[in-house]
């Protein structure tokens, strides 16, 4: 990796462009980002679930879904003519699924990987050229310990998450050189709600996998809204990072990660 200096560190009062807002991690930070006096472009597929963060005069409430390329163009160009540049993109939107390998339907596969890792690499494509314009620029890419190592009924979702993990690693290398700064985020249980409302399940079902991957999925429904993680607190540990002189290239959060 390319050695760390201070033109890396987003200082000032930068701009946050933050995916996914509607709930969890993204509404978390974008409060917290506006909160500390930045600005912040905040987005969701439903603008009625990012209304109310748009009554601050430094947010910007864009309509944005990660697998529409029309959409990330104008919201791009939106957010660039407003602020007139974006310091901090972060990819926080994100779904999940629960099956077993064999149990997967392909077309919900492949739903998860336009959103989790097309959709990402997409809003970089778009914002690269900002940020190397102004040789400054800090990219914020959410992975999880799932994208650390596997669990039951998650393997595709485990999949999506080591692509975030190694698309990460490649750019930060190649982006670095150019004063653009690349962080990945591994949190564990946090209460987030994502598995309660953003993870569908196969439709069909076998009682062979029910002991391991149907117990395991039930497990982290169950437990979703209840984890120990406080989001509030990643929120912060997030920003602290991004305006470290020193920023790490991994983030993990939880005491599970």
């Amino acid at each position: 990796m390319a050695t760390i200096n201070s033109k890396l560190a987003i200082t000032g009062k930068p701009v946050w462009f933050i995916t996914g807002c509607a709930t969890g991690f993204g509404r978390e930070l974008a409060k917290h980002v506006l909160e500390c006096g930045y600005r912040a472009v905040v987005t969701a597929r439903d603008l009625n679930d990012v209304n109310d963060l748009a009554a601050d005069r430094d947010a910007l409430a864009l309509k944005l879904d990660v697998t529409d390329q029309s959409q990330i163009d104008a919201a791009i160009k939106e957010a660039e003519e407003k602020f007139g540049r974006i310091d901090v993109l972060v990819n926080n939107a994100g779904i999940s699924y629960f099956s077993s390998f064999e149990e997967s339907e392909e077309d919900q596969v492949r739903r998860m990987f336009e959103i989790n890792v097309f959709g990402l690499s997409r809003m970089i494509q778009a914002a690269l050229p900002g940020m190397r314009k102004h040789r400054k620029g800090f990219i914020v890419n959410f992975s999880c310990i799932g994208g650390l190592r596997s669990f039951p009924s998650s393997g595709y979702y485990n999949a999506t998450k080591y692509a975030v993990e190694g698309l990460s690693e490649a750019l930060c290398q190649e982006v670095e050189p150019l004063g653009i700064r690349v962080m990945l985020v591994e949190p564990s249980g946090f209460r987030s709600y994502g598995a309660r409302f953003s993870a569908n399940e196969s439709k069909w079902q076998s009682d062979d996998y029910a002991a391991m991957a149907g117990a395991w999925s039930s497990q982290v429904r169950a437990t979703s809204g209840r984890q120990p993680g406080d989001t509030v607190r990643a929120a912060y540990l997030i920003v602290k990072a991004t305006e470290s002189l020193n920023p790490p290239h991994r983030l993990l959060l939880g005491n599970d990660a």
